[in-house]
């Protein structure tokens, strides 16, 4: 534990002038633009997960007789709920976050378009 503090006090100088000049700029910048390639990517994952559980729903009708297919189909179909799950409820704990420490934040979702 010593070490770490000894550790963090040696480079405290470099944290304490870590908000002045044009990098911070460049770094704020690049957030954003990281930020913007999340929110493109977010429907389309959505989507992803939506037509992975509709190719699961698809291969569990089909697969009548056959209970391998029947299974791949389940679990195709349980995959999809739990990405959405997943996505859902990241997204709403990212919300809580930024509402609880009064960060604005977009709350919609752009869809695109063809």
């Amino acid at each position: 534990m010593k070490k770490i503090i000894a550790a963090s006090l040696l480079f405290a100088p470099a944290f304490a002038f870590a908000q002045t000049g044009p990098q911070l700029e460049n770094v704020q910048t690049l957030i954003q633009r990281v930020g913007q390639l999340v929110n493109l990517l977010i429907p389309i994952v959505v989507a992803i997960a939506l037509l992975l559980f509709f190719w699961g729903l698809a291969r569990f009708i089909m697969a009548a007789g056959d209970e391998g297919a029947k299974e791949q189909g389940r679990n195709l179909m349980i995959w999809g709920v739990i990405a959405f799950v997943v996505m859902l409820s990241i997204w709403g704990i990212v919300t809580f976050i930024q509402s609880a420490l009064g960060i604005g934040g977009s709350y919609t979702i752009q869809i695109p378009q063809v």
